[in-house]
């Protein structure tokens, strides 16, 4: 940096590399925002109706759910060819594949759906490749090994918590997007009105491969692994990080064996030659289930599973039909109370974006577990009870607010706790596989949300509400 760059008052000079870089990496979590906002609002379109007809609920569940399940089968190899490609180009990868269907989305043609389907599989195939790729390498920085990469990546410890929430921040952006774009669609003439959302989300995403191969350097540490020793010091000075961050970063003084309490400030560090036998051996999937480590492995899967069977995918994917159920008929009023809930996610994740290091993550889960659970029960007892009518009574707009209040519940707490605590408590051997295996098993509980929603509120206008406030009170117990 030069001498004129250290001379500048702080609001002129340009943020650290790290931080840019990061921030570009966060930018993919808009791309799944958008996709999860848009598909729900999409598919009870008018226009959509006309040209591929009315589902059943449980073809609902799969026209929605289906880019789930294959983004589950993906994300669980996406290591490999991040590992043999380097971050950057294995995330551009996975976009250009997620574009791919995207595009057949927008162009699909036929009363069938075929097409629509391919794409919808293609794009989360896509999806697990890339976002797989990201959450690994943005929540190691959560166990303090660094922002961009699995193996190490770009950011120094003390930033971790406000750069590793930053995807979940971007994603609540791209909800608000996508809302406001199918608000805005829905009224033009022809197939326009619903292909116009997936032109624009293929427009973004083909952007976002041009940024990340021209602007995401690599990780140093994939650099030096690779005996790449020259480029890996290169990358460190371009991206700003401090000699003491490094050795801290190096000696995995951050990012140590110990299990993480809950003040989320103290770990252990990794004796040197424990380091280098970790970083020399690469860990079997097998090794994940070792009297040492399976304990919290499967403690990551478990939570990982249930931060989607609290239901939070079943309010965002299908935020416009749950509106209906509650009384707001109009396509319009459905579509703007979505787009208004995106907005309190928006507003709501700032503070846990600059505070995610000074809450602790346990108190941070039951406290939210409570209030998951609490808007859950009372959603279903409404319901069951027979107090929601369409057009009259206070409780359709109780029902409303505790849709609302379950957002904010979530977005402050679960959304940031259990996404940074799973891979935390890993041992830095097993880190990566870990939570690519939780991520995974994340996927498979999201595809099984969605499909089953449309399916549970055809049948039950409560049984959905019991069923997710059952999981998050299991959770928080």
């Amino acid at each position: 940096m030069s001498r004129y760059a250290h001379s500048k008052p702080p609001w002129l000079r340009m943020p650290p590399r790290y931080m840019l870089a990061s921030l570009l990496t966060a930018m993919g979590g808009f791309l799944l925002g958008f996709d999860t906002s848009t598909i729900g609002p999409v598919t009870v379109m008018p226009s959509y109706i006309a040209h591929f007809g009315q589902h059943s609920p449980s073809v609902h569940g799969i026209v929605v759910s289906s880019i789930l399940l294959s983004a589950a089968v993906t994300s669980f190899i996406a290591g490999r060819p991040a590992d043999v490609l380097g971050r950057p180009r294995a995330i551009a990868l996975g976009v250009a594949v997620f574009t791919v269907g995207v595009a057949m989305q927008a162009g699909a043609t036929g009363k069938g759906l075929a097409m629509f389907m391919v794409g919808r599989v293609t794009e989360g195939a896509g999806f697990g490749l890339y976002f797989g790729t990201l959450t690994v390498l943005l929540v190691a920085a959560a166990a303090g090994v660094m922002v961009v990469t699995s193996d190490g990546g770009i950011s120094p410890p003390s930033q971790r918590g406000p750069l590793t929430t930053g995807p979940q921040w971007m994603i609540c952006l791209g909800l608000v997007a996508g809302y406001f774009t199918c608000y805005g669609t829905g009224t033009i003439p022809g197939s326009l009105s619903w292909r116009l959302p997936f032109v624009i989300l293929g427009t973004i995403s083909t952007i976002f491969i041009a940024a990340v191969l021209v602007f995401l350097p690599p990780s140093p540490r994939w650099l030096t692994l690779r005996g790449q020793q020259a480029e890996a010091d290169a990358v460190w000075e371009t991206l700003g990080i401090k000699p003491e961050d490094r050795q801290k970063i190096v000696n995995g003084l951050e990012g140590g064996e110990g299990v993480v309490d809950d003040s989320d400030s103290t770990r252990s560090p990794l004796p040197v030659g424990d380091l280098e036998k970790e970083q020399d051996a690469e860990p079997r999937f097998l090794d994940l289930f070792k009297r040492d480590v399976r304990g919290r492995t499967m403690f990551a899967v478990m939570l990982m599973g249930m931060l989607q069977l609290s239901g939070i995918d079943a309010v965002l994917y299908y935020a416009p039909l749950l509106f209906q159920h509650a009384g707001l008929t109009s396509s319009e009023s459905s579509f703007l109370a979505s787009g208004i809930s995106g907005i309190i996610l928006v507003l709501v994740s700032i503070p846990a974006l600059l505070f995610a290091d000074k809450w602790g993550r346990r108190t941070s889960t039951i406290l939210g577990g409570l209030g998951l659970t609490t808007t859950m029960i009372v959603m279903g007892s409404l319901y069951a009870s027979g107090a929601v009518h369409e057009s009259r009574g206070a409780a359709r707009w109780v029902v409303v607010v505790c849709i609302y209040l379950y957002a904010v519940f979530f977005a402050t707490t679960w959304a940031v706790s259990i996404k940074v605590y799973a891979p935390e408590i890993q041992p830095q051997r097993t880190r990566a596989k870990a939570t690519a295996l939780a991520h995974g098993c994340n996927w498979v509980c999201n595809f099984f949300v969605a499909f089953i929603c449309p399916v549970l509120l055809a049948k039950s206008s409560f049984g959905l509400y019991f069923l997710f406030g059952g999981c998050t009170a299991v959770t928080t117990v």
